[in-house]
């Protein structure tokens, strides 16, 4: 899942682009808000971390801006510990959920797949198809044990089983499982496709190739 990372502190948005990574996310980050409202207009994302004090354009009027536009992409607010009325007019403005600096990374996480739920219309239950189960924290088993993936081969496997049974293109996968930073081209999913059918090998459920349409999750003995 692509996330955005608006946040002016080096050190602490360096920290969190490569933990936020390891969890499964692709994220960009931008250090500026004008910045933030660009890419926005242009990119699709599942959730935004936002900090609230941002040069050229703060949080607010970035959140402002997108919530104008009628965009309802998750927006999660960090601001400072004692900025009581920036996380009021925050609320106001749209955002979904705010954090307060300093923070740990489990309670970032935690709040983020919560959002994530909401937004996608998911309960705390896990998700199945067939023998492979999605649980609420976005961690995969397969025949009830534990599914190794890497952070990519994750994001790729989540993306599908959004839309079991259904095509999922090439351009979808690519834009949920790279970052703008990355150096991959299109083709580059194909690898990271072909790794997860391997390892659903055995079960019953597959990665099905659509020509020209993309790729869909199929459970065959399923009704």
């Amino acid at each position: 899942m692509r996330l955005l990372l608006v946040e002016d502190t080096v050190d602490l948005a360096s920290w969190l682009q490569k933990a936020l990574t390891q969890k499964g996310f692709a994220v960009d980050w931008v250090a500026d808000g004008l910045a933030a409202d660009h890419v926005l207009q242009s990119e699709d994302y599942a959730v935004v971390v936002l900090d609230v004090s941002l040069p050229r354009l703060d949080g607010l009027a970035v959140l402002a801006r997108l919530r104008k536009r009628g965009q309802t992409t998750p927006v999660l607010l960090l601001t400072a510990k004692s900025a009581l009325e920036q996380r009021v007019q925050g609320l106001n403005a749209g955002a979904d959920d705010y954090l307060t600096k300093p923070f740990e990374l489990d309670e970032l996480e935690a709040r983020l797949r919560a959002l994530l739920r909401r937004s996608q219309g998911q309960t705390m239950q896990s998700q199945t198809v067939g023998q492979l189960e999605r649980d609420g924290e976005g961690y995969f088993l397969l025949n009830h044990k534990p599914l190794m993936l890497t952070p990519r081969e994750a994001s790729v496997l989540s993306t599908l089983m959004q839309r079991p049974g259904r095509p999922v293109s090439r351009q979808h996968l690519y834009e949920q499982t790279f970052t703008l930073t990355d150096e991959a081209s299109l083709e580059s999913i194909e690898l990271y496709v072909h790794r997860v059918r391997k390892k659903l090998q055995g079960s019953d459920v597959a990665i099905v190739t659509l020509r020209g349409l993309g790729y869909s999750l199929e459970c065959q003995p399923c009704a």
